[in-house]
């Protein structure tokens, strides 16, 4: 079974008996077989026994594959008892189109996502941060990343002011991205600006409140595409990455901070805020996860603090599908906490 331009949909007896056999692992692969399981589990149904039942979520959990459960309506009973060891719930054929097609682009990143996902809510904050940065950074020697690396034009990288306001009104330290001649795109001086000042909201403990926001019409637009790929090598990155790091300082002091989001929060620009313990954001805001489409996962803790809001299946859709999600749909989801007008209204 399948739709126009969608991965082939198997239905539910099929899927289970692939999943039981013992070459599964190699039949939904980025290596030998396809790249992407997706199910029916609306279509027909059958009965397993407890033991055959463990097995097939376990298999799900496993595979080197992502995998989607394709739900026009409500499951039958054992779609249902399936149903949340999928990495992704589709409804509607054109979310399984997207799907397809972003996975095929990146078939090693994406199964790299799915595991990393699959496992998150097992690790602690600083194990999930681990675990993202290792495989962000084996992800940046790999040839999907150098596909796109490739086919990227670096622009030259002129000396800037710092790029993070920092100032105190009573118990509040407000930190404030000012990169907007770039959207604030993340760089290393602002991560490493980051870094220093959630350090201060740590050690200092008469500050009371932490305002981080943006100056601009955006919020970020996620990390500096023209500093991309220049680490000397992936083993440094990981150093780097898990030294300096502004996403396990956030983790912190989270009860503390209150995030003020506007128009484009890409990348790094939603998967920080997703930490803090209140988040606004204007309602002309978007949210975005781009990273599956450089051969990359989320490498600034977004697999870590996305799931803590919205879930796994979500956060899954986001980042495999990199589509944008609206401000509305954001706040239904939990993604931010309250909308408010955009700035100058």
């Amino acid at each position: 079974m399948s739709t126009a331009g969608a991965p082939p949909i198997l239905l539910l007896s099929d899927a289970v008996a692939q999943l039981l056999a013992p070459d599964a692992a190699e039949r939904f692969s980025p290596l030998t077989g396809s790249v992407l399981l997706a199910v029916d589990v609306c279509a027909g149904d059958l009965t397993l026994d407890a033991d055959e039942t463990r097995r097939v979520r376990e298999a799900l959990a496993s595979l080197p594959a992502p995998t989607v459960a394709f739900a026009t309506e409500k499951p039958r009973a054992l779609g249902k008892a399936l149903l949340d060891r999928f990495d992704v719930v589709a409804e509607e054929p054109a979310q399984l189109e997207r799907l397809g097609a972003a996975v095929q682009h990146a078939p090693l990143a994406a199964g790299c996502l799915a595991g990393l996902l699959r496992h998150g809510k097992h690790r602690s904050i600083e194990a999930g941060l681990v675990a993202e940065s290792t495989a962000y950074s084996t992800l940046q020697g790999g040839p999907e990343f150098a596909r796109w690396l490739g086919s990227h034009t670096k622009r030259p990288m002129p000396d800037e002011e710092a790029p993070l306001r920092v100032w105190r009104e009573l118990d509040t330290l407000h930190l404030r991205l000012d990169r907007s001649h770039k959207h604030n795109a993340f760089s290393a001086a602002v991560r490493d600006a980051l870094c220093e000042g959630l350090e201060l909201a740590i050690a200092d403990t008469s500050i009371r409140e932490v305002v981080l926001s943006g100056e601009g019409a955006s919020f970020s637009s996620g990390g500096d595409l023209d500093e991309f790929g220049s680490l000397p090598d992936p083993a440094t990155a990981h150093a780097v990455r898990t030294t300096r790091s502004p996403a396990r300082l956030l983790a912190r002091c989270a009860d503390r901070v209150r995030c003020e989001l506007q128009g484009a929060c890409v990348g790094a620009g939603v998967e920080l805020p997703a930490f803090a313990a209140r988040v606004s954001a204007s309602e002309d805001a978007f949210f975005q996860l781009p990273e599956l489409a450089m051969g990359l996962v989320p490498g600034a803790g977004g697999t870590v603090s996305l799931p803590r809001r919205i879930g796994r299946q979500r956060t899954a859709w986001l980042a495999l599908s990199g589509e944008r999600l609206d401000a509305e749909t954001a706040l239904a989801w939990g993604l931010v906490d309250e909308l408010r007008p955009p700035r100058g209204d």
